[in-house]
C-alpha cells in the first residue's frame, strides 16, 4: 500500500485539468514544508498534498496564526466538523465547538455526534466563543445580516469572527437570490456551489460579496472589520482576503 502522502497525491492528481497541473515545493501554514499542487487555476484548485489544504484554507489559517500565536485559552466555534481548518482548531483551541447546517435537522440538535446550527437562529448563549470561524459559508446563507449579527451575538467582547467568501473587487455586493415566504426568488440566472454534505453543484449561492461587506458587518454590530490579504507568494499567486471582524 501506498504511504499516504502518496494515497493523497494519487487522488489529488485525478482531478486535474489538463494543462493546469503543476507542482512546486511550497510552506503550508499547519505541515510547515511541503509539496504544492495546482489542479485548476483557481485558489480551491491549489493544494498541500500532505493535509489537502487548499489556497482559501491556507489563507485564513496564515491570517489566523499572525492573530493568535497561541489558541489554547479561546472558546472557538467553526462552522464545519471536518476539513484542515476544523482540523487545525480542533488540535489547539479550548474549548472547540463545531456544527453543521442539516436541512432536515432542527437547530440544536444532532445527526451522529455533529450538532445542527443555523448561523440566522444559533441555540447559543450571549457572548459564548472568543473567536468564530467560516469558509465559503456566508455566501449561501439567505439572510446574511441576520447571520452576521448572531455571530455578533455569541462573540464576547473583544472576540473576533473571522472567515472566508468569495469575494470580488466589486464595491457593491451583487444579491443573485432572496428568500420570501420560505420560496426562493431568483434575481439572476441561479448559481450553484458544492459542499461535502450536498455535493457538487447543489448549493445555491445567494450573493456575490464586494467589498462593501466591510459595511455590512458594521452595520451588524462589529466595530473594527478588515480585509487581511495572505501571503500568495508559494500559491502561484492564488488565495483569498480573509475577513476580520471584531466584536
Amino acid at each position: 500500500m501506498l504511504p499516504r502522502p502518496l494515497q493523497l497525491l494519487r487522488k489529488t492528481l485525478a482531478l486535474a485539468q489538463l494543462g493546469a497541473l503543476a507542482l512546486k515545493p511550497g510552506r503550508c501554514p499547519t505541515c510547515g514544508p511541503t509539496l504544492m499542487v495546482k489542479l485548476a487555476d483557481d485558489a480551491i484548485s491549489v493544494r498541500c498534498i500532505r493535509c489537502r489544504a487548499s489556497a482559501i484554507h491556507m489563507s485564513i489559517l496564515q491570517v489566523l496564526q499572525g492573530l493568535y500565536p497561541d489558541l489554547s485559552g479561546l472558546a472557538a466555534y467553526e462552522m464545519s466538523s471536518r476539513g484542515p481548518l476544523f482540523d487545525y482548531l480542533r488540535a489547539r483551541a479550548g474549548p472547540f465547538t463545531c456544527s453543521e447546517f442539516f436541512d432536515d435537522v432542527l437547530p440544536g440538535a444532532f445527526r451522529g455526534d455533529i450538532q445542527c446550527q443555523d448561523v440566522q437562529a444559533l441555540t447559543y448563549g450571549l457572548a459564548s466563543f472568543d473567536l468564530c470561524t467560516s469558509t465559503e459559508v456566508f455566501e449561501h446563507v439567505p439572510d446574511d445580516r441576520k447571520g452576521f449579527s448572531e455571530i455578533r451575538r455569541v462573540l464576547r467582547p473583544g472576540g473576533r469572527f473571522v472567515f472566508t467568501v468569495p469575494l470580488t473587487e466589486n464595491a457593491t455586493t451583487v444579491e443573485r437570490a432572496v428568500l420570501e415566504g420560505g420560496a426562493i426568488r431568483h434575481l439572476l440566472e441561479p448559481e450553484y456551489h458544492g459542499d461535502v454534505i450536498r455535493g457538487h453543484g447543489r448549493v445555491l449561492c445567494f450573493r456575490n460579496y464586494g467589498l462593501d461587506i466591510v459595511d455590512r458587518l458594521r452595520e451588524s454590530g462589529f466595530r473594527d472589520v478588515r480585509l487581511v490579504p495572505a501571503d500568495r507568494a508559494g500559491w502561484w499567486g492564488f488565495g483569498t482576503k480573509v475577513v476580520v471582524a471584531e466584536a
